[in-house]
């Protein structure tokens, strides 16, 4: 039988992705498959024939993928849940924390502000690029090892059971705690420069941000801090937004988001005794406070309408 013919180059495509085994029988298959139906193509050119059918056929690697049973996708449809679950867990709580630690750790170590900075981003971008890649290294094996319908090892298989509440669905348990984390570690590290006064310069300890801010227009927004705090996990317990927890979620974003805008706008953030140490002298833009304060409203304004909505899809 000769090789140069479309069928036996098609044939010869398909069975060279299956197991040796399977071979002879799927080649002997599809052989007499492609041949009946040319041979159904009666009042129509042989050769034109052979080549609808093969366009008919298909791609010969989703074919073999078929009659072997393995998947083409990287991850496919039964794991893909998992894989997605467990990705948005980890770059919604791991990440947002060894961030926020590589910029700490360079702080205690009495590195600039511009230092930490850059460690953060650092770990932000190498962190995530490892919490993605391991993760769907490790599902694309599963997936090309596992029989057809085995689930994923040491998961159950999914039942109307494992259906979240509404209420889960619209507050987001993991959002939630999520934003109990970042509320948390805002606030910490916003009293922790205070008190240790990380960036040393000639023998003196200075604050990151100006020290008369604890004279007075700090306190609301450590107030407001806390309150969102408490408000999220109060979210986490009850799995979802209610009426009066949006309201004051609203009063506590206000209570944060207002005064902080104000001492961006009015240039009061940065101590300037430590704006004076970064790079020999650093002259902060009047447009980064602009940016900044608009930023903060925008966000905060997002975050009262995202809950009040919610509280409201709720309640109807």
């Amino acid at each position: 039988m000769s090789t140069d013919t479309l069928t036996e180059r098609y044939v010869h495509e398909v069975v060279r992705r299956i197991p040796a085994g399977q071979r002879d029988d799927i080649a002997d298959e599809l052989r007499a498959t492609i041949a009946d139906t040319v041979e159904g193509h009666r009042d129509a050119d042989p050769a034109a024939a052979e080549r609808a059918v093969l366009t008919e056929m298909g791609d010969p690697v989703r074919l073999a993928a078929r009659y072997s049973g393995r998947p083409l996708a990287l991850i496919g449809p039964e794991l893909y849940p998992a894989y997605l679950r467990l990705l948005k867990l980890l770059l919604a709580t791991v990440l947002p924390l060894v961030t926020v630690a590589a910029s700490a750790v360079d702080l205690l170590d009495g590195k600039g502000a511009g230092d930490a900075v850059g460690a953060g981003i650092g770990a932000f971008f190498v962190v995530g690029a490892q919490l993605v890649a391991w993760p769907t290294v490790v599902f694309a094996l599963i997936e090309r090892t596992r029989r057809d319908g085995e689930p994923l090892p040491g998961t159950p298989t999914w039942t109307p059971d494992d259906l979240p509440e509404v209420p889960q669905q619209e507050g987001g348990r993991v959002a939630g705690m999520v934003s109990a984390v970042w509320n948390a570690l805002l606030l910490g590290l916003i009293v922790w420069q205070h008190t240790a006064e990380p960036v040393r310069t000639d023998g003196k300890r200075l604050q990151v941000l100006d020290p008369a801010l604890w004279s007075g227009w700090i306190w609301p927004v450590l107030a407001g801090l806390a309150a969102l705090v408490a408000i999220d996990l109060v979210r986490v317990g009850t799995r979802g937004w209610t009426v009066p927890l949006a309201a004051a979620h609203a009063v506590a974003q206000a209570v944060f988001a207002l005064p902080l805008a104000w001492i961006l706008h009015e240039r009061l953030f940065f101590n300037p005794e430590f704006l004076g140490t970064v790079n020999g002298g650093l002259t902060v833009r009047d447009e980064f406070y602009t940016v900044a304060a608009l930023g903060v409203l925008v966000v905060a304004g997002h975050e009262v309408f995202k809950g009040l909505r919610a509280a409201r899809k709720q309640a109807a």
